[in-house]
């Protein structure tokens, strides 16, 4: 009888392992992840994991591709810059990229007693694979209304592109809130935090050079004041400059 129940306890142990493993399983010997990855992994991130386990970060050599492979932009990119695809199509995998990437946002957003950010890099990472997604994601609609209207000129056109135009200006506001709470990040995560408005902010500039930055530019003011870090103010400086810059250029042509 003892060693039937050894036996039964062997047996429930390796299962119990097995199971374990299995729940940590990630695609990670693929080269991009497609939305059936990205609906397991960002379930088993958010919910597979109890609040005291830690997740999977970039300053461990175990789990970092994990991360890497989460917010990697050739994911989308890869299919949303073909183009051998239809416009259609490629908006169809953005829109669900994006509603993806919402689900993505509570991953690392989490904060230790002190109010500080557990996993302020794996965030802000998360956060530049949604600004690049959604650049990509709005101009793929605005194009798909120019291409079903009789007349892509029509002011209903231009109003719609405009109003879309607006919401993704918005959407890049939200961002910038993240240096309200700068006191949470390391600072190491200020210099991602600054980066991202580098390289993505001056990225939707290019795209839309005639867009309204009125509220962008006094958000960016009213964030320098408000910021420590040189880090972040340079970059919220440089992004004003721009914004003055492609005023005055637009305003000249």
């Amino acid at each position: 009888m003892t060693k039937i129940r050894l036996i039964i306890f062997a047996l429930t142990s390796i299962v119990l392992t097995n199971c374990k493993s299995e729940k940590r399983e990630f695609p990670l010997d693929k080269r991009y992840w497609d939305l059936n990855d990205y609906n397991k992994v960002v379930l088993e991130l958010n919910y597979g994991y109890k609040v005291d386990e830690k997740l999977p970060t970039f300053d461990d050599p175990t789990t970092r591709i994990i991360v890497e492979k989460l917010t990697d932009q050739q994911n989308f990119n890869v299919i949303l810059d073909d183009n051998e695809l239809g416009i259609k199509h490629k908006n169809n995998i953005a829109e669900k990229f994006f509603n993806k990437w919402k689900d993505m946002n509570n991953i690392y957003d989490a904060l230790d007693r002190k109010d500080q950010y557990l996993y302020d890099k794996e965030m802000l990472a998360v956060w530049h694979f949604g600004l690049e997604l959604q650049l990509k994601y709005f101009k793929l609609g605005n194009d798909q209304i120019k291409e079903n209207a009789d007349d892509p000129n029509s002011p209903i056109v231009k109003n719609n592109i405009n109003s879309n135009v607006r919401t993704l200006i918005k959407n890049y506001l939200i961002y910038l809130d993240e240096i309200n709470n700068e006191k949470a990040f390391t600072e190491q995560g200020k210099i991602e935090l600054a980066n991202g408005i580098d390289k993505y902010f001056s990225a939707l500039i290019e795209v839309y050079p005639q867009a309204d930055y009125s509220k962008m530019k006094n958000k960016a003011e009213l964030m320098m004041k408000k910021s420590k870090s040189d880090n972040v103010r340079s970059s919220l400086n440089r992004l004003i400059e721009l914004i003055n810059f492609k005023k005055e250029t637009e305003k000249n042509n």
